[in-house]
């Protein structure tokens, strides 16, 4: 419980701190016109809408996922030999096919939230 209510204020105090750390705008002199500026930014940049905040949350979570999923399939490997020590090379074999499976997944995961957050700040 103590957990959850940790997560949870952790989780409002990102989102209160969100949108003064979103709402910039960046102000760049216009490279044909030095007198004027160009500004980048305010309530209508792609930005603000929290693909780049659900970008990273995705890469986390991937990440978490990916580390519980490692643990699981070690430890089950580890137990079945420590049950069966004369297979021990087929659950081996097993064990670093799925870890690879598992790992291209997650390749794939973090490759899509990294082209989602770059999309969102340029």
């Amino acid at each position: 419980m103590k957990a959850l209510l940790v997560v949870c204020l952790g989780t409002l105090t990102l989102l209160v701190l969100a949108g003064p750390a979103l709402a910039y705008v960046d102000k760049q002199k216009d490279p044909d016109d030095p007198n004027k500026v160009i500004e980048r930014g305010g309530p209508d940049h792609p930005i603000l809408s929290g693909a780049a905040i659900g970008a990273g949350l995705g890469a986390a979570v991937t990440i978490l996922g990916a580390g519980y999923g490692l643990g699981r399939i070690g430890s089950s490997a580890l137990d079945g030999m420590a049950r069966q020590p004369e297979v021990a090379g087929r659950i081996q074999t097993g064990m670093i096919i799925i870890a690879a499976l598992l790992e291209g997944v997650t390749f794939f995961s973090l490759i899509v939230c990294i082209i989602v957050a770059g999309k969102a700040i340029w």
